[in-house]
């Protein structure tokens, strides 16, 4: 087993616990930072397995995903942000 492939195995081991995360978050922001951890792991994973497989395809997934997250944590923030600020 190579270096990226022992990577890549320990990158799909956080998944679980991040994932745990999302559901069992006892507030909003935690599940948030689950969500993020999500799909951080996501885009190394597929980074990663460009570089195993030799597939470029899987570099356009990376990019494409980890905009999504950026905003998506972006939106999600601006709504925390709100959601506080509304009770105020």
């Amino acid at each position: 087993m190579s270096f990226l492939e022992a990577m890549l195995l320990a990158l799909m081991l956080t998944l679980p616990f991040a994932l745990y995360r999302l559901i069992k978050g006892p507030t909003l922001p935690d599940r948030v930072v689950g969500l993020d951890l999500i799909t951080s792991v996501s885009v190394a994973l597929a980074a990663l397995y460009a570089l195993v497989s030799g597939q470029t395809a899987f570099l356009d997934v990376a990019i494409a995903l980890a905009l999504f997250a950026f905003l998506a944590t972006l939106g999600l923030a601006r709504y925390i942000e709100y959601r506080g600020q509304k009770g105020d």
